[in-house]
């Protein structure tokens, strides 16, 4: 019989939980994407978000799940060193517009690392038309936890999601 992977049953859970608050109406699920590729043997999948009521092009959450053929292959061979390697990585990232002033980049940091906590890597992107007028920016924030995430801790993917959540909150609050 087939054995899901890790990254499998860590999908399962994570676009269970998201559905489920898309169906309850406290969010809303605006894409989704599940990649194999072929070349490489990985894969990757990516939920995207927003909280009920807000503008999904103006704010938006997204998870992402990565494994490659290192990840797999560590499963397979189910050696005690290749165990480090069964997991998969996870990424949470905000898309949002804002206008392009140095505080509300300062105050999405400071409040993401308030809920993510210091030892996660918080980098923050712009993207502006330098010849343009318009008074906004998009930007994306990537939070990484910089280590692979194992099956054994897929309870704690239901709480990430309660903290894109709350971030999404926050977010909101400083670029209004």
């Amino acid at each position: 019989m087939f054995d899901p992977t890790a990254y499998e049953n860590i999908k399962v859970v994570i676009e269970g939980d998201i559905y489920d608050r898309d169906l309850s109406g406290e969010i809303i699920v605006i894409d989704r994407n599940d990649w194999i590729n072929a070349a490489k043997l990985s894969r990757k999948y990516e939920i995207s978000f927003t909280k009920t009521g807000y503008q999904p092009d103006l704010l938006s959450a997204m998870m992402t799940i990565e494994a490659g053929l290192e990840n797999l292959s560590a499963e397979l061979l189910e050696s005690v060193k290749a165990k480090q390697l069964a997991g998969c990585k996870v990424n949470i990232s905000f898309s949002l517009h804002h206008k392009n002033e140095m505080v509300v980049f300062k105050e999405v940091h400071r409040w993401l690392e308030e809920i993510w906590g210091r030892d996660r890597a918080i980098v923050q992107t712009a993207l502006l038309d330098p010849l343009g007028d318009k008074p906004t920016i998009k930007s994306h924030v990537q939070v990484s936890f910089n280590r692979l995430i194992y099956e054994e801790q897929i309870d704690d993917l239901s709480e990430m999601v309660d903290y894109m959540i709350a971030s999404l909150e926050k977010i909101k609050k400083i670029i209004e």
